[in-house]
């Protein structure tokens, strides 16, 4: 199916987190959706090709997990689901504790949020990894965040109604 630009880019403007130009710069190069995994590929491309800061934003886009903006009920739709696929919003007072102790440390360290995808993970899973990351150094925990972010891309894109 072809759609017209300004309807590819309404439809698939919230696959990367508050990033419509990721659908804005694959809508310049294809409006057909035939495929899920070329469009994933697609945008995958158009973030990978991206200048440095540019990720960066697309990484700084992303909420903290089972942090403040869960908590308020401020996180986008998408966001809200897979936090809680993975249990995100029945943390124990001890997990929610850790997971603001974690992210905090992984702020200071990286300056960015961590970003993993969490859909069905354990909150032990998540917490491990988050652990297990923190060891990394700057540039292999930004290639991961952009790795991770394309996973929750090409998640959310499988979940939508294509053709």
């Amino acid at each position: 199916m072809k759609l017209e630009y300004s309807d590819f880019v309404d439809r698939f403007a919230a696959i990367y987190e508050h990033s419509a130009w990721v659908a804005e710069e694959a809508g310049s190069v294809t409006t057909e959706i035939d495929d899920i995994e070329k469009l994933a590929e697609l945008m995958a491309d158009c973030v990978d090709n991206a200048s440095r800061s540019k990720q960066l934003e697309l990484i700084r886009a992303h909420p903290d997990l089972a942090g403040k903006a869960q908590v308020a009920g401020e996180l986008t739709e998408e966001s809200t689901s897979e936090q809680a696929s993975a249990g995100l919003d029945r943390c124990s007072t001890d997990e929610y504790e850790r997971f603001q102790t974690l992210n905090t440390a992984y702020h200071e360290k990286f300056g960015f949020p961590f970003v993993m995808a969490v859909k069905n993970s354990s909150r032990e899973e998540i917490l491990g990894a988050f652990s297990d990351r923190l060891e990394n150094d700057p540039a292999t925990e930004f290639e991961t965040a952009l790795a991770e972010i394309h996973k929750i891309a090409r998640l959310r894109l499988r979940s939508m109604e294509v053709g």
